[in-house]
Order: C-alpha cells, then sequence, then structure tokens
C-alpha cells in the first residue's frame, strides 16, 4: 500500500503566523487574506446542479394528499389549518394550485402553513414544480351539511340517482 498524502482543505484559513497560533481574528487583515484565499481556492470547484423530479399529476392525485395533509393536521391539533385547507377544492392550472380562501385573517393564518403544505405535495406528487396561488374571495359561501338528513339532501343534488339506490336496498337515515 501506498503511503497517503494529506491534501490541504480549502476550507480552512491559512495559520497566520504569530502568536495566536493558527487563530485569526474576524477583524484583521489576516482574515481578510483568509477569506481571499478562500475564495480563489474554491473558484475552479463546479457546483453539480441538482434535478429535481417533475413528474406529471392529476387534479384527483392532488385532491388527495391536500385532504391526507389536512387531515394529519387535525389530528396534531390544528384544527383551523385544517378547516381553511377543507373549505372548498382548490383548483389545479398545470402545476399551480389556486385555493379561494374567504378573508385576509385566512389568508395569512395559510401562508403560515404554506411551506410546510408544499414541501408535502412536491414529495409526495414528485414534481417540485408545484406553486400555490392563494385568492381571497369574500363572497364564499360556506356550506357544511351537519346532519345525517342534510348530508343525504346534498349528495341527492349531486346524484339524484341516489334516491333510487335508496328505495332499491330499502335504506333508511336513522342508522
Amino acid at each position: 500500500m501506498a503511503p497517503v498524502e494529506a491534501k490541504p482543505n480549502p476550507i480552512e484559513a491559512p495559520a497566520a503566523s504569530g502568536p495566536t497560533e493558527g487563530k485569526v481574528s474576524a477583524f484583521s487583515l489576516a482574515s481578510i487574506r483568509a477569506k481571499k484565499a478562500l475564495e480563489e481556492s474554491t473558484k475552479g470547484i463546479v457546483k453539480e446542479v441538482l434535478h429535481l423530479p417533475t413528474e406529471p399529476f392529476t387534479e384527483t392525485e392532488m385532491l388527495v394528499y391536500w385532504n391526507k395533509y389536512a387531515q394529519r393536521l387535525g389530528e396534531k391539533g390544528f384544527k383551523i389549518m385544517e378547516s381553511l385547507l377543507l373549505i372548498n377544492d382548490p383548483k389545479l392550472n398545470g402545476t399551480a394550485i389556486t385555493i379561494e380562501l374567504p378573508n385576509e385573517g385566512s389568508k395569512l393564518d395559510f401562508e403560515r402553513e404554506l411551506i410546510g403544505l408544499l414541501g408535502y405535495l412536491r414529495g409526495h406528487l414528485h414534481n417540485h414544480d408545484i406553486t400555490i396561488e392563494v385568492i381571497v374571495n369574500e363572497t364564499i359561501e360556506h356550506k357544511r351539511s351537519f346532519t345525517d338528513q342534510d348530508r343525504y339532501n346534498r349528495f341527492l343534488e349531486i346524484n339524484p340517482n341516489i334516491e333510487l339506490l335508496r328505495t332499491t336496498f330499502g335504506l333508511d337515515l336513522d342508522a
């Protein structure tokens, strides 16, 4: 085996001569020389460019992970943020996600969690081009169904065939 030669580390500052024995004050001329030497030694280093994934995804896939993230926040006790995420379905346009919120206060609360949400979506959807735009629309009507009858009426609005399903199988809402 051949002996291994130690190569100088370009990040370490050159040792200053004198009583400091290698320590350089941040306010001295030696520190300025050390900084210039470090810059000169790193000029030749080529930085590696990261190629982040940009796989295509559908609005349905985005909504699945959006809702999973909201559920995780709710389980951790962040109920306000969970309700902001679920207030209405976000719309997808390419890789730009647009969500409408009812007021500026909601927008501020949402933006505090925006980085975490972006990281979650980018990681799970394998696309780092995703952006989220928040639009404040103070005319949003917030509809929530609370009772079984309210939910049934809402589903009946969406799909009238539910009544046929209920009567065919003899289903009751009092379960």
